[in-house]
């Protein structure tokens, strides 16, 4: 029996992995990076079923154009002359319809908490592995009238979906951070929500999956494929030919080039985001969204990640350093007391989420392809739905009935 190949071994990749094991499936994990650092290390970490409105959410046109033109801002698109991108930001555009929108909605309800329901059985399982929830809940704070009502409107659609949602005063946000003052007009609380760390997740599923006999090839670039019909029987890299029963993409923003060579359609673009640590001096408290910066802030005791933005990039690496001092600056602009510095350039994570144009995963078969899968472009919630999405891609190829609904996942539905 020839092994399935994961092609990505970020964190839907290694969770891919995680539940085929568990079936008895042979697999190897291949990726072009040394798997000490990419999209799934340095992200916020947060388990958010609170987030049920897709990126391309109706007037995201709007707050895009203006946003364009600040450095800092947190959502840029730059403008080049690249025809991936135009048929990208087309079908963004299209995508941001309330229709379309309206439809959306209940696919991220259902794949948010099937996730969240995954994380905790995972907990439950290994209490070795000191990954776990902190189940303190998240906290989306604002400072203008235009975002409260927005923050507003979120939350009584998020009960609509059986979400615990609380709307809290400038007085309510505050009690909830005793240690330091918080500038807001209020806040909406979603207690279902919680965090992790995720490089410690990563690093133990790596280590997990390893002493379950799972190969895990870093430094592995692909170079190509051997097909026959409908079929891969081998994946080629510069380490040499890899043969496979079924192959899997999981490469985050570079599944859509996998895609091209195999000659179907994925539309993704890199959204590049960024974060740093901090001495948490004083103490934050709670997981928090500052809306207006859309920066996300996760606490761990002694230390606290501040991250944020979303620069359409392709796959272009390079650091924006005006990005970073974005979220730098709506530290204090939020916590007037946090002692915040700014930080080097190397202590400055950065990782590529693959968006999708309509902000909803693709993860099923390829079109054209009877053994090929793929599972990608979760934007900013890839720990969010990395198990379910692992769960539901083992389904598929173990030919069971999925767990829930996968229609609006389909691989095929910009072909």
């Amino acid at each position: 029996m020839k092994p399935t190949i994961i092609i990505g071994g970020g964190v839907v990749g290694l969770f891919t992995a995680y539940f085929l094991q568990k079936e008895g499936v042979e697999v190897t994990v291949i990726d072009q990076s040394d798997l000490n650092q990419n999209c799934s290390t340095g992200n916020a970490g947060m388990i958010t079923p609170s987030h049920i409105i897709p990126l391309a959410a109706p007037g995201m046109i709007s707050k895009g154009m203006a946003w364009m033109f600040s450095s800092k801002s947190p959502f840029y698109i730059h403008p080049r002359l690249d025809y991936k991108l135009l048929r990208w930001c087309m079908l963004f555009f299209k995508a941001t319809s309330q229709s379309q929108v309206d439809r959306s909605i209940p696919y991220l309800n259902q794949i948010t908490l099937f996730s969240k329901s995954l994380f905790q059985e995972f907990e439950a399982e290994h209490p070795d592995s000191s990954v776990f929830l902190s189940k303190k809940g998240l906290v989306m704070i604002y400072q203008t009238e235009a975002v409260e009502k927005e923050e507003i409107e979120l939350a009584h659609l998020a009960r609509q979906f059986g979400l615990e949602a609380e709307i809290l005063n400038s007085k309510e946000v505050q009690a909830l951070e005793p240690n330091l003052e918080v500038k807001s007009r209020g806040g909406i609380f979603f207690p279902g929500d919680s965090h992790l760390d995720p490089a410690g997740l990563f690093n133990y599923l790596k280590k997990y999956l390893t002493e379950k006999g799972v190969k895990i090839l870093p430094n592995t670039q692909v170079l190509g494929f051997e097909k026959s019909s409908n079929k891969i029987e081998a994946v080629l890299t510069d380490k040499g030919k890899l043969e496979g029963g079924k192959v899997i993409l999981a490469a985050g923003a570079w599944s859509a080039e996998l895609a091209k060579q195999l000659g179907f359609s994925l539309p993704l673009m890199g959204g590049k985001g960024y974060s740093f640590i901090q001495e948490n001096q004083p103490a934050i408290q709670l997981p928090t969204i500052l809306t207006e910066r859309k920066v996300a802030v996760s606490p761990y005791g002694d230390y606290i990640r501040f991250g944020g933005t979303l620069e359409v990039a392709g796959t272009n690496q390079k650091i924006n350093m005006n990005r970073v001092k974005g979220i730098f600056e709506s530290i204090n602009q939020y916590y007037p007391d946090f002692k915040a510095n700014f930080p080097d350039e190397k202590d400055i994570w950065k990782g590529l989420r693959p968006c999708s144009p309509d902000g909803l995963p693709y993860i099923g078969y390829a079109p054209g392809y009877e053994n090929v899968l793929v599972g990608s472009g979760h934007a900013m919630l890839g720990v969010t739905m990395g198990p379910a999405t692992g769960k539901l891609l083992t389904e598929l190829h173990q030919k069971k009935p999925s767990s829930i609904e996968i229609k609006g996942f389909e691989v095929s539905r910009y072909n």
